[in-house]
């Protein structure tokens, strides 16, 4: 069996979000509970805002990037999906198709499904340098059939 997600993907959906509700949860909590007319030049009010607007647009972030992760593993007849808590197993024939996509140094993939399944019509996953490629390169004829590099 190949894992092609990467082995972050556990930090990633799981420890970066936690950090984050946690720790600027607790300090926008701290600066809506303490009692102060201004930081710095900035009234009060306005860093109280501020601290939420920037809470709430992180906890969005969060949300529609790194907590939508899955690990991908596959071997020679399935791909195997998880979200640690559930795993669901999908047969080559139903995957429509695979697109990886490279932005900067950021590498991200896309399994597009024929079929709505456990996780719906697409799932989003960061792929592992080296064992990608090789998982495509031992399956050339489903490279052909179902890998798109954007």
């Amino acid at each position: 069996m190949y894992r092609v997600s990467t082995n972050l993907t556990l930090f990633y959906k799981f420890f970066i979000p936690v950090f984050w509700i946690v720790f600027f949860g607790a300090l926008s909590i701290a600066a809506l509970a303490y009692s102060f007319d201004y930081v710095g030049n900035i009234p009060a009010r306005n860093f109280r805002i501020g601290m939420v607007l920037f809470y709430l647009s992180g906890l969005l972030l969060l949300a529609f990037t790194l907590m939508r992760l899955k690990r991908v593993e596959a071997d020679e007849h399935y791909f195997y999906i998880t979200n640690y808590f559930k795993t669901a197993r999908y047969p080559f024939h139903n995957i429509e198709r695979v697109e990886e996509s490279k932005i900067f140094f950021f590498r991200t993939a896309f399994i597009y499904f024929k079929e709505p399944g456990l996780f719906g019509k697409r799932i989003f996953f960061v792929p592992s340098n080296y064992r990608f490629q090789e998982f495509w390169d031992t399956h050339p004829e489903l490279k052909e059939e179902l890998l798109v590099v954007l």
